[in-house]
């Protein structure tokens, strides 16, 4: 086949290009440029170039550094941007993959190869005569949950080499073969900040904006924080008040405020009820049928199903019900944490198969419920 091999610099596409070259492939390898080193950010790639330079050259095989900057920006950092600024937690990496990787990069270079292969740990799978993403052996490494926005065309074209393969044996053939990146870090946050800390990002380009960190429980205002944006529901760390632990539970954008919680088992940092918008199933709607029943059986609106709303190893077990105004799941633990904004990735209830996603909306009493616990009109 003709590939477009999408690669890094780090090791998992590095492993990517070898075994694609060893089972005789015809490839072209893509260096997807996204950040710059100015003050919009500070990616570094040139290191990241030179070792994807070494990898072509030891294979004698052709480079090609193509920038999506611009679009990197319009669709994945000011996403990220008035996101936070609404008061949501986004996920600029799901973002990343729907609208660069497969989908600006697809439009403009991949279409003249049979497939484009990532270092993605992911799988496809075939289910009569449709292909499924399929999670990876090595589910601590798995990453079907951010690539749970593509859409069916662009899973067609894919291919994910790594999926049944563990990150550890990942390593071992890098070592194997002395790969001039076996031994580097994998990359953290995202790529185009490089080494800049997120929160110093957000708060460089929203500013600060003091507000009060208010008890939920009392409606004391305990202290003060530097703005919504740089806050999280669920998040514990960094709010600078004593006789903890304290947890965001809620936040209200418009008036700028944290309400916070005491304890780690404050009932209120749980919930069991997460309610969605709009779902992108990936290879069609499950409720309509396509699946087998071993794999996913609705009856009526509701169906098994497992699933996660942030990067983990674990799977929750829960229903997905249909409604006429989107979707709810009814998880069968307690979820700490959930944020509007998020995203939660819809699994088969044996967890082989990732059908979509859907973002994160607010319960439609919630804020009335705080209202009336405090007293304060939110």
């Amino acid at each position: 086949m003709k590939i477009a091999v999408l690669i890094s610099g780090g090791v998992d596409s590095a492993v990517v290009v070898d075994l694609l070259y060893k089972a005789g492939h015809e490839l072209t390898l893509f260096y997807i440029r996204i950040g710059m080193d100015n003050d919009e950010g500070d990616c570094s790639a040139e290191e990241d170039i030179e070792i994807c330079s070494l990898i072509a050259s030891r294979y004698e095989l052709p480079l090609k550094i193509v920038s999506l900057h611009n679009e990197y920006w319009d669709y994945v950092m000011n996403y990220a941007l008035e996101s936070v600024k609404k008061g949501l937690t986004p996920n600029p990496d799901m973002m990343c993959n729907k609208f660069i990787k497969f989908g600006f990069f697809e439009e403009r270079y991949g279409k003249e190869f049979d497939k484009t292969a990532t270092g993605h740990y992911a799988s496809i799978a075939e289910e009569g005569a449709r292909l499924y993403l399929a999670t990876a052996k090595d589910k601590v490494k798995d990453q079907t949950d951010f690539l749970s926005a593509i859409t069916y065309p662009q899973l067609e074209h894919a291919l994910f080499p790594l999926g049944e393969m563990t990150k550890a044996e990942v390593r071992e053939i890098a070592k194997r073969i002395s790969l001039p990146n076996a031994g580097r870090k994998d990359s953290q946050g995202i790529c185009f900040l490089g080494k800049i800390d997120y929160r110093d990002f957000i708060k460089r380009k929203l500013g600060v904006w003091e507000g009060d960190i208010i008890n939920v429980a009392t409606g004391e205002v305990l202290g003060k924080h530097q703005g919504h944006w740089l806050y999280t529901i669920g998040q514990r760390k960094g709010l600078g008040l004593a006789g903890g632990p304290w947890f965001i539970i809620n936040k209200d954008a418009g008036k700028n405020i944290l309400y916070v919680s005491c304890g780690y088992e404050t009932p209120l940092q749980y919930k069991k009820d997460i309610y969605l918008g709009e779902i992108n199933w990936i290879s069609g709607n499950p409720f309509d049928g396509g699946l087998p029943a071993r794999l996913f059986e609705a009856e009526g609106d509701a169906a098994g199903i497992s699933f996660k709303i942030r990067h983990t190893p674990e799977f929750t077990p829960g229903r997905l019900i249909r409604k006429e105004n989107g979707w709810k799941i009814e998880s069968e633990a307690k979820i700490q944490g959930v944020a509007p904004g998020q995203f939660a990735t819809i699994y088969t209830p044996d967890t082989s198969l990732c059908l979509g996603s859907g973002m994160i909306v607010g319960s439609p009493d919630e804020s009335d419920n705080i209202r009336k616990r405090i007293g304060h009109q939110i």
